[in-house]
């Protein structure tokens, strides 16, 4: 991996000693002209984890809460592609183990703003990856879970004042699941810039569209292919699905390509998925169907 990577960007498995001398030179250019510092790194790699990560907010002076847990196992290409809140199918006492643990570790650092840890999680165990300093893109399902809105609670704290909750106050209630809707082939999975002729938004009760599109935007290909994040929410996980279903059904964004008949007819009808059978090579499984 690429010490000064990010965005899931120079990264390579390795299965073979044989492999290693190359591989290595291979990423250290690959590091040098993404990221301008060919610094790279190796950890031990697991074959079939899920991707876990914890939602903190601290105020830099040692008080620090959670806000829960999401699952972000469903990727392509090492990019996060559907998340949902709380993470399912794992044990109470390791979910609360790993959440005060989180929490320990934000009051010792005496972290200041929103942040997320993130995990691997493979047989019962969780393997550190990083710390995301920053507000993430899936931060959505942890606010429809808690009702917190944490981007007002960033700029709070950034504007120096403590932080205002306890970890009493947050109450998880329901369940949350993200779609990132991209612009891009769905088959070929490469970028779709062009004009959106008609754009017509999902709505219904638990269904949440975060988007800056419109009939008539330009989508560009200078950027990432990211054009919304519709996100659906229900009393359980099932509920959160059926409607995430409909808002696939529902969403129309025309004159280019996106991933919307994708999610909503190979991802969230795929019998692993459904059954919480999770692991962060998902997408490939339902690719090769």
């Amino acid at each position: 991996k690429a010490s000064a990577g990010g965005g899931g960007k120079v990264m390579r498995a390795i299965y073979k000693a044989a492999e290693l001398e190359n591989a290595i030179a291979t990423t250290r250019t690959e590091a040098m002209n993404a990221f301008g510092n060919d610094d790279i790194y190796m950890e031990k790699l697991l074959l079939k984890p899920r991707h876990v990560e914890v939602q903190i907010l601290g105020d830099g002076n040692g008080h620090a809460v959670h806000l829960g847990d999401r699952d972000c196992s469903l990727q392509r290409r090492h990019q996060k592609v559907v998340e949902e809140a709380p993470a399912p199918n794992i044990n109470d006492a390791e979910r609360k183990n790993l959440q005060a643990k989180c929490v320990i570790a934000a009051k010792q650092l005496k972290y200041r703003g929103a942040g997320t840890f993130e995990f691997l999680y493979e047989n019962g165990q969780f393997y550190f990856i990083e710390m995301n300093t920053r507000i993430q893109v899936e931060h959505s399902v942890t606010e429809m879970i808690t009702g917190i809105d944490i981007v007002r609670q960033q700029i709070l704290i950034a504007s120096g004042l403590p932080l205002s909750l306890t970890q009493a106050d947050i109450q998880l209630k329901g369940h949350a699941i993200e779609s990132r809707i991209n612009a891009e082939d769905p088959v070929k999975v490469i970028p779709s810039p062009g004009k959106i002729n008609y754009y017509h938004p999902p709505g219904g009760p638990g269904v949440r569209m975060d988007t800056h599109i419109y009939a008539g935007f330009e989508v560009t290909p200078y950027y990432d292919s990211l054009i919304g994040k519709l996100i659906c929410s229900g009393s359980t996980r099932k509920n959160a699905i059926e409607r995430m279903q409909n808002a696939l059904d529902e969403i129309l964004v025309e004159g280019i390509e996106t991933n919307v008949n994708f999610l909503r007819n190979n991802v969230f009808e795929y019998p692993d998925f459904l059954n919480e059978k999770l692991n962060i090579h998902l997408i490939e499984e339902i690719n090769h169907q």
